[in-house]
């Protein structure tokens, strides 16, 4: 949802990296100040290119966030409580995990804030690097492994990773154009729900 707050019409520019991966697997993201987090990690979900198949929380500072339907069981905080320009300013890092079996951690650090003013919903990508590792494929040392065998000799094993990730998987590639037009239908949701007066339906 997004919320009717003092950060209205204010947006954050994100660095999010993925950590524990070399070379970086990073995005840098431009999003309104007042999107709750439950909406930040469909964004983050979209931007790194996750099928949004695993449980997933916010730590910022000493303060975990959470889906809704798991926050009590985990003792998190519910995440579609919690605007993001609330919970961070500029300067701010803090942690998104997914899946919590392969253990993927996302550092976003807030690079800047607008001033708030008149406009649209802006939800864009402005660059970014590299793939997204598949899912289910180890955390950090699976896809190490992962790229390991893709980079060796064409043996069985080689051959076995080939079909498990699809032909198409490059490692080194980030369709930018694909990615923001995927993040376009998110901001026009959020925008319509903004005209409305109510927050929009989750985006996945």
């Amino acid at each position: 949802m997004i919320v009717k707050t003092a950060f209205v019409g204010s947006t954050m520019q994100l660095r999010v990296e993925l950590r524990h991966i070399t070379p970086t697997i990073w995005r840098s993201l431009v999003v309104p100040a007042e999107v709750t987090l439950d909406v930040l990690h469909d964004i983050l979900q979209v931007a790194f290119g996750w099928t949004n198949s695993h449980l997933h929380d916010f730590q910022v500072a000493d303060a975990r966030f959470g889906m809704a339907d798991v926050a009590d069981e985990l003792m998190l905080v519910d995440e579609r409580a919690a605007p993001l320009g609330a919970v961070a300013c500029q300067g701010t890092a803090f942690l998104y995990r997914y899946d919590y079996g392969d253990d993927w951690e996302h550092e976003i650090t807030v690079e800047s804030i607008s001033e708030p003013g008149p406009g649209p919903v802006v939800v864009k990508c402005l660059e970014g690097a590299r793939a997204c590792p598949p899912e289910d494929c180890g955390g950090p040392p699976g896809h190490e492994n992962l790229l390991r065998v893709l980079a060796g000799p064409t043996d069985e094993e080689h051959r076995d990773m080939k079909r498990w990730v699809g032909r198409g998987f490059d490692p080194e590639r980030f369709n930018l154009g694909k990615v923001n037009k995927k993040l376009g239908v998110i901001g026009r949701r959020l925008e319509r729900g903004a005209r409305a007066g109510r927050g929009p339906r989750r985006t996945r």
